[in-house]
Protein backbone atom coordinates (compact mmCIF):
# COMPACT_ATOMS: atom_id res chain seq x y z
CA UNK A 1 0.00 0.00 0.00
CA UNK A 2 1.35 3.31 -0.79
CA UNK A 3 1.73 5.97 1.78
CA UNK A 4 -1.51 8.05 0.50
CA UNK A 5 -3.65 5.08 0.14
CA UNK A 6 -3.17 4.32 4.07
CA UNK A 7 -3.83 8.03 5.30
CA UNK A 8 -6.73 7.80 3.08
CA UNK A 9 -7.81 4.52 5.19
CA UNK A 10 -6.60 5.69 8.10
CA UNK A 11 -9.26 9.00 7.36
CA UNK A 12 -11.85 6.55 6.42
CA UNK A 13 -11.35 4.09 9.18
CA UNK A 14 -11.75 7.14 11.45
CA UNK A 15 -14.97 8.99 10.07
CA UNK A 16 -16.61 5.66 10.49
CA UNK A 17 -15.58 5.33 14.23
CA UNK A 18 -16.57 8.61 14.72
CA UNK A 19 -20.19 7.82 13.13
CA UNK A 20 -20.41 4.32 15.06
CA UNK A 21 -19.89 6.63 18.29
CA UNK A 22 -22.20 9.19 17.54
CA UNK A 23 -24.96 6.61 16.79
CA UNK A 24 -24.43 4.84 19.56
CA UNK A 25 -24.20 7.75 21.96
CA UNK A 26 -25.28 11.17 20.94
CA UNK A 27 -28.16 10.27 18.20
CA UNK A 28 -31.67 9.75 20.05
CA UNK A 29 -33.74 7.18 19.27
CA UNK A 30 -36.17 6.79 16.58
CA UNK A 31 -38.35 5.59 19.01
CA UNK A 32 -38.30 4.77 22.40
CA UNK A 33 -39.36 1.53 24.02
CA UNK A 34 -42.68 1.79 26.27
CA UNK A 35 -40.83 -0.28 29.14
CA UNK A 36 -37.81 2.42 29.06
CA UNK A 37 -40.26 5.01 29.57
CA UNK A 38 -42.92 3.26 31.38
CA UNK A 39 -45.68 4.37 29.45
CA UNK A 40 -48.24 1.32 28.76
CA UNK A 41 -48.52 0.14 24.91
CA UNK A 42 -51.60 1.13 22.93
CA UNK A 43 -53.46 -2.38 22.11
CA UNK A 44 -53.93 -2.56 18.99
CA UNK A 45 -58.25 -3.49 18.52
CA UNK A 46 -59.37 -6.93 17.01
CA UNK A 47 -62.09 -5.22 15.50
CA UNK A 48 -62.18 -4.87 11.98
CA UNK A 49 -64.36 -2.06 9.80
CA UNK A 50 -65.81 -4.17 7.35
CA UNK A 51 -68.65 -4.00 4.75
CA UNK A 52 -70.85 -6.08 3.91
CA UNK A 53 -70.94 -7.90 0.24
CA UNK A 54 -73.72 -4.76 -0.97
CA UNK A 55 -70.39 -2.38 0.39
CA UNK A 56 -72.40 -1.07 2.67
CA UNK A 57 -69.66 -0.46 5.88
CA UNK A 58 -70.16 -2.45 8.95
CA UNK A 59 -68.98 -1.89 12.72
CA UNK A 60 -68.45 -5.04 15.09
CA UNK A 61 -69.87 -5.22 17.73
CA UNK A 62 -67.40 -5.13 21.01
CA UNK A 63 -70.76 -5.82 23.40
CA UNK A 64 -71.40 -9.35 21.67
CA UNK A 65 -69.32 -12.86 21.82
CA UNK A 66 -67.57 -12.36 18.00
CA UNK A 67 -67.40 -15.69 16.00
CA UNK A 68 -65.36 -14.10 13.45
CA UNK A 69 -64.16 -16.66 10.81
CA UNK A 70 -61.80 -15.58 7.77
CA UNK A 71 -62.13 -17.59 4.65
CA UNK A 72 -61.82 -17.88 0.99
CA UNK A 73 -64.07 -19.27 -1.39
CA UNK A 74 -60.82 -21.11 -2.97
CA UNK A 75 -60.01 -22.85 0.53
CA UNK A 76 -60.66 -26.49 0.59
CA UNK A 77 -60.22 -26.40 4.51
CA UNK A 78 -62.65 -23.04 4.54
CA UNK A 79 -65.16 -25.20 2.40
CA UNK A 80 -64.60 -28.08 4.99
CA UNK A 81 -65.50 -26.70 7.84
CA UNK A 82 -68.63 -24.16 6.69
CA UNK A 83 -71.11 -26.58 7.09
CA UNK A 84 -70.60 -26.64 11.16
CA UNK A 85 -70.33 -23.12 10.92
CA UNK A 86 -73.46 -22.98 9.34
CA UNK A 87 -74.43 -25.50 12.13
CA UNK A 88 -73.59 -23.23 14.92
CA UNK A 89 -74.84 -19.94 13.30
CA UNK A 90 -78.35 -21.58 13.22
CA UNK A 91 -78.20 -21.99 16.82
CA UNK A 92 -77.14 -18.81 17.72
CA UNK A 93 -78.42 -16.32 15.37
CA UNK A 94 -81.40 -14.93 17.03
CA UNK A 95 -79.15 -14.83 20.47
CA UNK A 96 -79.10 -11.38 20.88
CA UNK A 97 -75.46 -11.54 22.64
CA UNK A 98 -73.58 -13.19 20.01
CA UNK A 99 -72.58 -12.23 16.39
CA UNK A 100 -71.09 -13.60 13.31
CA UNK A 101 -68.53 -12.51 11.14
CA UNK A 102 -67.93 -14.66 8.53
CA UNK A 103 -64.99 -12.16 6.41
CA UNK A 104 -63.10 -12.65 3.20
CA UNK A 105 -60.82 -10.74 1.39
CA UNK A 106 -62.54 -11.66 -2.04
CA UNK A 107 -65.00 -9.27 -3.92
CA UNK A 108 -68.53 -10.00 -3.72
CA UNK A 109 -68.75 -11.20 -7.55
CA UNK A 110 -66.56 -14.13 -6.09
CA UNK A 111 -68.24 -14.52 -3.29
CA UNK A 112 -71.80 -14.35 -4.41
CA UNK A 113 -71.63 -17.30 -6.42
CA UNK A 114 -70.26 -19.52 -4.07
CA UNK A 115 -72.69 -18.56 -1.05
CA UNK A 116 -75.78 -19.44 -3.73
CA UNK A 117 -74.62 -22.44 -4.93
CA UNK A 118 -73.99 -23.95 -1.73
CA UNK A 119 -76.92 -22.44 0.15
CA UNK A 120 -75.20 -20.82 3.03
CA UNK A 121 -77.50 -18.82 5.13
CA UNK A 122 -74.37 -16.72 6.89
CA UNK A 123 -73.47 -12.97 7.63
CA UNK A 124 -70.49 -12.66 5.16
CA UNK A 125 -68.25 -9.84 5.45
CA UNK A 126 -65.67 -8.17 3.27
CA UNK A 127 -62.39 -6.43 4.48
CA UNK A 128 -59.36 -5.16 2.80
CA UNK A 129 -56.42 -3.99 4.40
CA UNK A 130 -53.56 -5.28 6.96
CA UNK A 131 -55.63 -7.34 9.71
CA UNK A 132 -54.62 -6.46 13.51
CA UNK A 133 -51.44 -8.20 14.52
CA UNK A 134 -53.29 -10.41 16.66
CA UNK A 135 -55.56 -12.05 13.92
CA UNK A 136 -52.70 -11.90 11.55
CA UNK A 137 -51.71 -14.75 9.82
CA UNK A 138 -50.73 -15.98 6.41
CA UNK A 139 -53.07 -19.67 6.72
CA UNK A 140 -56.58 -20.08 6.47
CA UNK A 141 -59.29 -20.71 7.71
CA UNK A 142 -58.38 -18.47 11.02
CA UNK A 143 -61.15 -18.22 13.41
CA UNK A 144 -61.47 -16.34 16.65
CA UNK A 145 -63.84 -15.78 19.54
CA UNK A 146 -63.98 -12.70 21.11
CA UNK A 147 -65.77 -10.63 23.64
CA UNK A 148 -64.98 -6.92 24.94
CA UNK A 149 -61.66 -6.88 22.96
CA UNK A 150 -60.43 -10.03 24.05
CA UNK A 151 -59.85 -13.49 21.70
CA UNK A 152 -61.15 -16.23 24.32
CA UNK A 153 -60.17 -18.92 21.61
CA UNK A 154 -58.14 -19.46 18.33
CA UNK A 155 -58.08 -21.92 16.05
CA UNK A 156 -56.01 -21.73 12.46
CA UNK A 157 -56.87 -24.53 10.24
CA UNK A 158 -60.51 -26.05 9.33
CA UNK A 159 -62.43 -27.36 12.37
CA UNK A 160 -65.62 -28.61 13.89
CA UNK A 161 -67.38 -25.46 15.24
CA UNK A 162 -70.54 -26.77 16.24
CA UNK A 163 -68.55 -29.44 18.65
CA UNK A 164 -70.03 -29.44 22.15
CA UNK A 165 -66.48 -27.19 23.76
CA UNK A 166 -67.50 -24.98 21.66
CA UNK A 167 -71.21 -24.42 22.19
CA UNK A 168 -70.04 -24.74 25.93
CA UNK A 169 -66.81 -21.78 25.48
CA UNK A 170 -70.16 -19.49 23.90
CA UNK A 171 -72.68 -20.42 26.75
CA UNK A 172 -69.76 -19.85 29.82
CA UNK A 173 -69.45 -16.52 28.00
CA UNK A 174 -73.18 -15.69 27.93
CA UNK A 175 -73.64 -16.86 31.20
CA UNK A 176 -71.46 -14.03 32.42
CA UNK A 177 -72.61 -11.19 30.26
Amino acid sequence: MTSTTRKISLVLLLLMAGAAVYFVFFKPPAQQDDEITGAPAAQESVYLPLTDLNGKEVTMDENKIAFVNVWATWCGPCNMEMPGIQTLYNKYKDHGKVAFYIISDEDAETVNPFITRKGYNLPFYRYSGPYPAALDGNAIPRTYIIYKGKILAQEIGASQWDRPEVIELIEKQLAEI
